[in-house]
């Protein structure tokens, strides 16, 4: 029975490579659209700008709508949208009036797909029969970071041997993988993490304590991770005066790979490992990776506190989703879709949040990563409360 769950697993591993596609392919073309459409730069922050918010928006749809529309239906729809965006973006600015118009379009578009399969791969997986969920969920989202890594690199190889000119047949190239996986999402087993699709309300939801901190543990958990991703890069380039295509391979490459690597080990060691000791161990390693990069004198002690805390965050949103649907076993595609929404309003707060400190302090950057030393804190003493919450429910219990 296992065996016809691995189609399931594959399709939602190539969801995720998907995902990270849509996030990571438009902005190796910034510069390439500022000189080619004449696009101002500070219009074309819009199109990270739309791509958050239409995701978060999703993340918001789905905690209302899919379990009325279908899992299947909407992930099917969910790589429709990543094939037809990453289409889209080779040939609607040459289409539309305005080429930055035909960018946006496309970016909504596969904005849409990507936060469908964020909401949705997790509790698909979740559902499937399998002994270790745990680590069945650190494994999947890993391939989020593996996809970033192949964007990355093979992106930057293509461009090496075909010049960049060519990027609207890379577009053209990656909307393969999304097109291919409409097939297995529309063939492979998919069952609901509760029973008739009848989860908990929202409302519910947020009358439950453990709800509540597992909303704070993702907010930290996206901030952590994207404060540090987001700066890694120029952080590469101020610190040890890299040029930008190798600050992007020592700053936000290398922060994928180590990411990666910590969810693959968990994901193969998981079920030997106590995840709460796990994730409070990694946040206390993230916390020591921000003070290396916030405090160090050394350039590359700071780049290795970088680089490391790829490592420390990789538990932290797969394990917030795992503890939460373990100990809320009937919280439904609700409970999936406003823990992704948190993460990913952490993910938008926590850059920003470097960004105006490092602007008002002479552009210090590492006065900014200090800031950021915030969210990792916030997540260990979170923990520190959950594991307590569960000590007093365990003794209360009878044996």
């Amino acid at each position: 029975m296992v065996n016809n769950y691995k189609k399931t697993l594959t399709a939602c591993y190539l969801g995720f490579i998907t995902q990270a596609i849509s996030a990571n392919f438009a902005p190796l073309l910034f510069l390439k659209f500022h000189h080619d459409y004449q696009i101002p730069l500070g219009k074309i922050a819009l199109i990270s700008t739309v791509f958050f918010l239409t995701q978060l928006a999703v993340d918001i749809f789905c905690s209302y709508f899919v379990d009325r529309i279908g899992y299947r239906k909407c992930v099917v729809a969910s790589e429709l949208c990543a094939a037809a965006g990453l289409t889209g973006l080779a040939f609607l600015p040459d289409i539309l009036p305005s080429p930055l118009t035909g960018i946006i379009v496309s970016v909504m578009i596969y904005a849409v797909g990507s936060g469908l399969i964020e909401v949705l791969g997790s509790p698909i997986v979740e559902a499937c029969p399998f002994e270790h969920k745990e680590a069945a969920m650190s494994l999947l989202h890993s391939f989020y970071c593996w996809g970033s890594v192949a964007v990355i690199l093979l992106s930057t190889l293509f461009f090496a041997v075909f010049g960049i000119g060519s990027w609207k047949w890379l577009a053209c190239i990656w909307a393969l993988i999304p097109l291919y996986n409409i097939y297995n999402f529309a063939t492979c087993p998919i069952e609901h993490p509760v029973k008739d699709g009848r989860g908990m309300k929202i409302n519910r939801l947020f009358q439950v304590p453990l709800f509540w901190i597992s909303l704070i543990l993702m907010v930290c958990a996206g901030a952590s991770e994207l404060a540090m991703a987001q700066w890694a890069s120029a952080f590469a380039e101020s610190a040890l005066g890299l040029s930008k295509a190798m600050g992007d391979l020592a700053g936000p490459c290398m922060f994928a790979v180590t990411m990666g690597i910590s969810r693959v080990l968990f994901g193969k060691s998981g079920d030997k490992l106590n995840l709460m000791k796990f994730m409070i161990g990694s946040g206390c390693l993230c916390l020591l990776c921000y003070l290396l990069a916030s405090l160090s004198a050394s350039p590359v002690l700071g780049l290795t506190g970088c680089m490391i805390c790829g490592f420390s965050v990789g538990i932290m949103w797969p394990g917030t989703i795992s503890i939460c649907s373990k100990r809320l076993p009937g919280g439904g595609t609700a409970m999936f879709a406003l823990l992704a929404t948190a993460g990913d309003l952490g993910g938008a707060f926590g850059p920003g949040l470097v960004g105006m400190v490092t602007q008002h302090t002479g552009s210090s950057l590492q006065k900014g990563m200090l800031a950021g030393c915030i969210f990792p804190l916030v997540l260990i003493v979170s923990l520190l409360i959950l594991g307590s919450i569960n000590k007093n429910q365990k003794k209360k219990t009878p044996s």
